[in-house]
């Protein structure tokens, strides 16, 4: 590898949704003194993971000559795979230590060839904590996935539309619920106080399925990330290790957690994440409602 001439930060993200499903990648370049360069692209079928990996190869094939580059990722997987399990692959022939293909194998191929060509110190970002540029990487990922009309034209199927509130300096929250079966629809709502913005909104979960008096499919809409991952994505590992997070500290709101998963493992649930562009008028109704218990009405 020649000496890299310059420097450069990099921020990289990817999506997927559902996941494998549609996905989108992104990458901003911040090169000393210019103007933020912003790469993004999007996939029919794929895997988060997947996106992760494309997103910094794609941010490295721009760049012609070798860098000096710090990368941003909030992708353990990516870093972890990059800073300890690819060299490793590369000498067992990309097979695993129980000699099993490595997974996403031509992504980690294509990467590793444009790493070699760059100086890189890999840093893990906290997603979805503030961060200017990996919050502007999530955007530009997110926008490439194709827009879903919420909500989804299943008259076989329960739809529970769950929102929450949260009153800074009260402490105190509400929730809001409107479940609907083809033409009905049924209005729940709670208030709690000394809660979170979290807590509530996994207390209206918990209330949606509660209210579920037969084992029908259902389409679960929240506004909630935090709800949707936890779920679909993070509840699996807290089991597996004990309710503990992979840095070993306790989960938050284990007991609420602990609630929702029985309830939940008893129906077929798609989830939905329902953004600000794309709520459905029922979500609107449950966040009014949610609004009303918060302030106490």
């Amino acid at each position: 590898m020649s000496q890299p001439s310059q420097s450069i930060t990099i921020y990289t993200d990817g999506a997927c949704n559902p996941n494998p499903g549609p996905g989108g990648w992104a990458a901003i370049l911040l090169k000393p003194n210019g103007t933020p360069q912003e790469l993004c692209g999007a996939v029919a079928h794929t895997t988060n993971n997947q996106m992760e990996l494309q997103a910094v190869t794609e941010a490295l094939k721009a760049l012609p000559n070798p860098h000096q580059i710090t990368l941003y990722t909030d992708s353990k997987y990516l870093r972890q795979g990059i800073t300890e399990w690819l060299p490793q692959w590369q000498q067992r022939g990309w097979k695993t230590t129980d000699k099993k293909a490595v997974k996403n194998q031509e992504f980690w191929q294509a990467l590793a060839e444009q790493v070699q060509r760059h100086q890189i110190e890999w840093r893990w970002v906290k997603g979805h904590a503030g961060n200017k540029w990996n919050e502007r990487a999530d955007v530009l990922a997110t926008s490439m996935l194709p827009k879903v009309e919420l909500p989804l034209d299943d008259e076989n199927a329960i739809h529970i539309f769950a929102a929450a509130s949260y009153l800074g300096k009260q402490k105190s929250g509400g929730w809001g619920i409107v479940l609907r079966y083809r033409e009905s629809t049924k209005n729940l709502s709670g208030h709690q106080g000394n809660t979170s913005a979290n807590q509530m909104h996994l207390t209206s979960a918990i209330n949606g399925l509660r209210a579920i008096k037969r084992p029908m499919p259902i389409h679960f809409y929240t506004g909630s990330d935090y709800v949707r991952d936890g779920i679909t994505k993070w509840v699996k590992g807290w089991q597996r290790n004990n309710w503990k997070t992979k840095s070993g500290k306790a989960v938050s709101n284990k007991a609420l957690w602990q609630e929702l998963v029985p309830l939940a493992a008893q129906y077929q649930i798609k989830w939905h994440l329902a953004t600000k562009t794309n709520a459905p008028e029922l979500l609107i109704q449950a966040k009014s409602l949610s609004d009303a218990a918060a302030r106490g009405e």
